[in-house]
């Protein structure tokens, strides 16, 4: 290995004590590859076993909660006690060569397909139109009960239940990218007038609550929990930085062991207000101050990229994404000596398909995940 990358391979320990072999992560991706009722199929399970293979945390992908979160097809799905089997033989191939193996658990919300779910159905904090993943046309969303909400803050936690029963080593709650709980704290999405409007961080406290609990009755106290939030939202009114500063301020105090950026770019600076210009992870990392580990994401593609973002000091983890669709390899190729090698660039003639899974191959190829091309 070259003497400059060793720092990617030091070791972090997250805020429960559990310890990761080195500072990658493996990002969660939506891969299409579940079966149609969302029981993990034998393509995912490869898939993900060799994108877990090198990493120190694994995330899976999107995993639904309850049957009307579903937001893509071929998602896996969390939502039933015979869900554990699949989920299990899921986490084994994730952890088969010492990642720390995490469940992402998820609701789609106002970006739930009705294709997807029971009664064609679509339900998001208030009512609104939505174009969601491959749909050619919007769809209406109504807005969701007060029943529904409670049901949707018992089956996160009995997701979490699941996922320990499973043998994962922990979950991460996805409160990013404008699904149900980045949409309770979105005053785009939420224009309710009860108290989930009222406190727009209600609903995610309230997860994080039913989570931290079904640990405590379930798993042990190494199990890990994660947070997954977007800092900021294009659409207005929405989510700024100051909005981003109170949701993190009110994550500290809860028992998370670690916090999860979702960036499309690791450096991306802030859009406007009294942060304006400012990289998003250079705050958030101040406002964190060394409570739990930060996890950033975002167009690191080269062995040189993933240094820079650690070495300049604002993330503990940084998660791969788009770069381990095209090459599993990359930290081995890294650690070997061979980052002259990694595949940077997306080619739609490889033969090989990149060893992923039919559907997603085709998914990529339309370019659903942006790639770099020569």
């Amino acid at each position: 290995m070259n003497d400059k990358y060793k720092t990617l391979f030091e070791k972090v320990t997250l805020k429960n004590g559990v310890e990761l072999k080195n500072k990658f992560a493996l990002g969660p991706m939506t891969h299409i590859s579940s079966h149609d009722n969302g029981t993990i199929s034998d393509a995912e399970i490869e898939y993900m076993r060799l994108r877990s293979k090198d990493v120190g945390l694994s995330i899976s992908a999107a995993s639904n909660v309850t049957d009307l979160g579903k937001a893509f097809p071929g998602q896996p799905s969390v939502v039933r006690d015979s869900d554990i089997e699949g989920l299990t033989r899921l986490a084994d191939a994730m952890k088969e060569n010492g990642a720390k193996a995490i469940l992402q658990i998820h609701h789609g919300g106002a970006q739930a397909i009705p294709r997807l779910t029971p009664n064609s159905d679509s339900a998001g904090p208030s009512p609104i139109t939505m174009q969601s993943f491959d749909e050619t046309e919007p769809h209406e969303v109504r807005e969701i009960t007060e029943e529904e909400i409670i049901e949707t803050i018992k089956a996160f936690g009995e997701a979490t239940r699941r996922a320990a029963e499973a043998g994962f080593d922990g979950v991460e709650i996805h409160g990013a990218n404008h699904y149900i709980i980045h949409q309770f704290v979105s005053p785009y999405f939420n224009k309710r007038t009860d108290k989930w409007g009222e406190d727009p961080f209600l609903f995610a406290m309230k997860i994080v609550d039913a989570v931290t609990k079904a640990k405590e009755k379930y798993a042990e106290d190494d199990f890990i929990i994660g947070y997954r939030f977007s800092p900021e939202e294009k659409e207005t009114p929405g989510i700024r930085m100051e909005t981003t500063k109170e949701l993190i301020g009110k994550l500290i105090e809860k028992p998370i062991d670690y916090l999860h950026a979702s960036l499309s770019e690791v450096h991306s600076k802030t859009r406007e207000g009294k942060y304006k210009d400012i990289e998003r992870i250079e705050l958030l990392h101040q406002w964190i101050d060394g409570q739990m580990p930060l996890i950033g994401i975002g167009s690191v593609f080269t062995a040189d990229q993933a240094l820079r973002a650690i070495e300049e000091g604002n993330m503990e983890i940084i998660a791969l994404g788009r770069v381990l669709l095209l090459d599993y390899n990359f930290i081995s190729k890294i650690e070997e000596g061979r980052e002259d090698e990694i595949f940077e660039y997306f080619d739609r003639d490889r033969e090989d398909k990149y060893g992923l899974p039919e559907l997603l191959w085709g998914q990529l190829d339309k370019g659903f995940y942006p790639m770099p091309k020569k």
